[in-house]
């Protein structure tokens, strides 16, 4: 059996599926390797490096005509789509809430798509949690772009001249990228605030050493699978006017949060920003989904009377190779779940939750 990779649209995504050091594990299992012609030179990892690990480098209609599985990081376009032969396995983040028509022409043709997104979390999977992997990576980028564009120091300093006041931080949502947020951001000397609607998120913020808003009266807004639940009226209410006198002090907001599958939440509002101190910096992970900031741009930094606003389509294309790395772990992890090593091929078995929940339908 032959799992096979293609170059992604660099311009857009700059993470691949493969990596070397994957390679030999792949064959462990019983399965040929099969990559495009300059697979991942844009991330200084040539050729020769793959062929040396064990790999073949084929052009890319070979690599889609040859191959059983084909391994990506995004949902390929549509010329790429048409190549695709009856029987073949596709895996990769191919986000079936906004693909959904383009999905369900694939299945049409007998082509079985897994979405890593969509993982159950549940202990046996967490070795396949890309959300996980690529969400710390994240969260702490965020803060370090975030706090160049800051014009202050972040630590407390005192000097002979006077003491210099640490900056102050806030985390929207403290999943994994938010935890991570806070992680970086108390290393580099900031003081952290964070906020959530899942309560058990307190104890986890407080013993990476940040203090965590808790809004009055409110309930644990918890899924099953972990993720955060849609809010309530009341609770929007009273998280808004939390958050409002809260920002009148913040220097630094990261917002990271998300709930899988829908627009984000707007958390912060245009009047929270409007008396923000002059200076302070927005960073908003949310921003592909729509932001959690009422300014976001996706891919621009707005200027609101002083106050910047920044997010990003992709913050991990300037971590590549670090996220690559790790998603190629995630996916030969979901691999060795789905290959039956001893008949030698795929195994579509649906009585396996993560098979069943990453399966799209």
């Amino acid at each position: 059996m032959i799992i096979g990779s293609i170059s992604e649209n660099i311009k857009y995504e700059k993470r691949v599926a493969i990596t070397p050091d994957v390679i030999k594990k792949y064959q462990s299992l019983g399965l040929e390797v099969h990559l495009s012609e300059n697979y991942a030179s844009h991330l200084g990892i040539h050729d020769k490096q793959y062929e040396d690990e064990g790999a073949n480098i084929l052009s890319q209609d070979d690599v889609l005509s040859n191959s059983d599985a084909i391994l990506q990081m995004n949902i390929p376009d549509d010329e790429i789509l048409s190549k695709l032969k009856t029987n073949q396995v596709l895996i990769g983040v191919l986000n079936p809430f906004l693909n959904t028509k383009k999905l369900k022409d694939i299945i049409s043709k007998k082509i079985t798509c897994f979405s890593l997104e969509l993982l159950p979390r549940i202990t046996r999977a967490q070795s396949m949690d890309i959300l996980s992997s690529q969400a710390n990576l994240a969260g702490y980028k965020a803060v370090v772009d975030s706090f160049a564009y800051f014009q202050k120091a972040i630590p407390m300093m005192m000097t002979a001249a006077g003491t210099i006041s640490a900056a102050k931080v806030l985390v929207v949502g403290a999943g994994v990228a938010g935890l991570q947020a806070i992680a970086t951001a108390k290393r580099m000397g900031a003081i952290v605030f964070a906020t959530d609607v899942r309560l058990a998120s307190k104890e986890q913020v407080e013993s990476l050493g940040g203090k965590f808003l808790v809004v009055e009266g409110s309930e644990n807004l918890e899924t099953e699978g972990g993720y955060a639940k849609e809010t309530s009226e009341d609770f929007k209410k009273k998280q808004e006017e939390l958050l409002k006198e809260t920002l009148r002090k913040i220097d630094i907001v990261i917002c990271t949060a998300l709930i899988p599958g829908k627009k984000a939440p707007i958390i912060v509002k245009k009047d929270m920003i409007e008396i923000m101190p002059s200076g302070s910096v927005i960073y908003d992970l949310a921003a592909s989904q729509g932001g959690n900031s009422e300014l976001t741009k996706v891919d621009e930094i707005i200027d609101n009377n002083g106050v910047k606003i920044m997010g990003e389509t992709n913050i991990l294309n300037k971590l590549p190779v670090s996220a690559s790395n790790l998603y190629a772990k995630n996916m030969f992890n979901f691999i060795s779940n789905l290959f039956d090593k001893e008949k030698k091929t795929f195994e579509i078995n649906l009585e396996d939750e993560i098979i069943d929940k990453t399966k799209v339908k």
